[in-house]
């Protein structure tokens, strides 16, 4: 009986209304603004360094000035490092590994202890992410959260994650407020 009274308001519970998150594609990470790069060059201390893509989308790459990032797979930036360095005559054949050392932030908002920017971790789930933020307070909705996701072209969208729901680095999600 009581069920079936709560069963409306289950409809007014924030964040209800919103659609499930598509998850994380399974294609090769793109790279954004605020992500943290190994670049090392075989054979070249001098050219081997940590880089920061900026947020125009960029690294500062010594002898070849400004390279764009956002957007590329490791492996993209790596063919075209090596591009460059052959291109202006600085390396024949130049060998260039890149590796993300540390990916953008996520942040968590909302009913958590500690509400704030937290380091991204691979494999990392909206549990894990509200762990990392303290837990959550005796207020919050512990069933699903609410998302803010950029999905790659500069474009973002909105949706409800699951507690197992993978997340992605620069994610945004806030915690939601029971009612009752």
């Amino acid at each position: 009986m009581l069920a079936t009274l709560l069963a409306p308001l289950a409809g007014c519970a924030p964040g209800s209304s919103l659609p499930p998150l598509p998850p994380p594609s399974n294609t090769a990470y793109r790279l954004g603004a605020g992500d943290q790069l190994r670049v090392i060059t075989y054979n070249e201390l001098q050219l081997s360094n940590t880089f920061t893509v900026g947020d125009n989308g960029q690294i500062a790459f010594p002898l070849i000035g400004t390279i764009p990032a956002m957007g590329l797979t490791t492996n993209q930036l790596e063919t075209d490092i090596a591009s460059r360095l052959a291109g202006k005559g600085i390396l024949n054949h130049p060998s260039i590994s890149v590796e993300v050392t540390q990916y953008r932030p996520i942040f968590v908002l909302g009913e958590v202890s500690h509400p704030g920017q937290y380091p991204y971790m691979p494999g990392m789930t909206t549990l894990s992410a509200v762990a990392l933020a303290g837990g959550y307070t005796y207020r919050a909705v512990t069933g699903y959260a609410g998302a803010v996701r950029n999905n790659g072209d500069s474009q973002t969208v909105e949706g409800r994650l699951k507690r197992d729901s993978l997340l992605q680095p620069g994610d945004v999600i806030t915690i939601y407020e029971r009612y009752f």
